[in-house]
């Protein structure tokens, strides 16, 4: 435990910051999973349900610190490509 004021300051700032981030991270994540999950199951109109509520957050997500930018459109990229792909044959 910190002795000097402004270290116990950090402290608690980095603990609620720390806080937020685990809520921002689990919201991610699970997000990534029930779109991940729609699709598998072949679904086609539950996942794309699902990625319309997941897009926003993989957006938001580089400007909170919680993924880099690049791993953002990396994931919807690949989201996008597996709903497409389960798409595809249904409008043959």
């Amino acid at each position: 435990m910190p002795i000097i004021k402004s270290s116990m300051k950090d402290l608690r700032r980095t603990e609620s910051r720390a806080a937020r981030n685990r809520v921002a991270l689990g919201k991610l994540r699970s997000n990534l999973k029930r779109s991940r999950t729609a699709i598998a199951a072949g679904d086609a109109d539950a996942a794309a349900k699902a990625l319309a509520e997941a897009l926003p957050v993989i957006d938001r997500a580089p400007g909170k610190g919680i993924l880099h930018k690049n791993a953002a459109a990396r994931h919807k990229s690949r989201l996008m490509r597996r709903l497409n792909k389960l798409a595809a044959p249904a409008a043959i």
